[in-house]
């Protein structure tokens, strides 16, 4: 036992505390099982890297900033019948991110894309991806305080090149003026080709140009930056907060139209 006590001692000394609590455990099942040394020690070390793993997934959730945990699975394609779904199931892959591909998802109001994006961005923390979740809003009016404080440069490489997955969400529901627009065309520009993004909208892109101070040229630079590699979904159908409001007899408008989906 006291060789135990001394080699607890040294994996809490190098900061391998899962094997320090785990060492007398796997000791025993080593010796029912008859593991040689070598299985012994991966077994240990299987042990330490699986702890580690898992506690680098829940803190890169924590400090993604979802707005709440939403997973593929709880999404309900029978309701939202406008979904692509083979779309976003092939994107749950991940192998967007591996390539710095854009995802685009485009539709009315709660059809699902906030929950789409968050999906897809806690599937990547589960990877252990840093990612970031935000606003267009609250992006906008960060990147507006870093300019004014002289510190735009530090808070781009900090808080949009650093994450491997950026999404930004609800593009498109408040007009930015010229220094915001300006200050989003950085984002896109800085990391075309470098990170991938989620973006979600209700505009289609022909309307973006009026979110964008209405600056034609700016908008479509950033387009054809934010689109060149990326996979575009235009989900229709109803909106799930209304649901409950059509249930209980509330007549209210419906947003059903055909379904588009693509690669650009």
């Amino acid at each position: 036992m006291i060789e135990f006590d001394r080699i607890e001692d040294l994996c809490e000394r190098l900061a391998l505390g899962t094997m320090a609590t785990q060492l007398s455990h796997v000791a025993d099942q080593a010796a029912r099982e008859g593991l040689s040394f070598q299985e012994f020690f991966e077994r240990l070390l299987q042990a330490e890297y699986h702890e580690r793993q898992e506690r680098t997934r829940s803190f890169l959730t924590r400090m993604a900033g979802f707005p709440s945990i939403k997973t593929l699975e709880q999404y309900d394609f029978d309701f939202a019948t406008g979904a692509p779904k083979p779309l976003i199931t092939e994107l749950t892959s991940l192998a967007f991110i591996e390539r710095a591909q854009n995802v685009v998802l485009l539709g009315p109001s709660g059809v699902g894309k906030t929950h789409l994006a968050v999906s897809l961005g806690y599937k990547a923390t589960q990877s252990c991806i840093k990612t970031r979740f935000v606003s267009a809003a609250d992006l906008m009016l960060q990147l507006t305080t870093a300019h004014r404080l002289g510190r735009l440069k530090r808070y781009i490489h900090r808080a949009v090149l650093s994450p491997r997955l950026l999404i930004i969400d609800e593009v498109g529901y408040l007009p930015f003026s010229r220094e915001e627009a300006s200050h989003f065309f950085q984002v896109i520009a800085q990391r075309y080709e470098r990170g991938s993004i989620i973006i979600t909208s209700n505009l289609p892109f022909a309307q973006w140009d009026t979110t964008f101070a209405g600056d034609a040229t700016m908008t479509a630079a950033m387009l054809d930056r934010l689109l060149h590699h990326a996979h575009v979904a235009m989900i229709s159908g109803d909106s799930y907060r209304l649901r409950e409001r059509r249930k209980a007899g509330i007549n209210l408008p419906s947003a059903k139209s055909k379904v588009k989906v693509g690669q650009i």
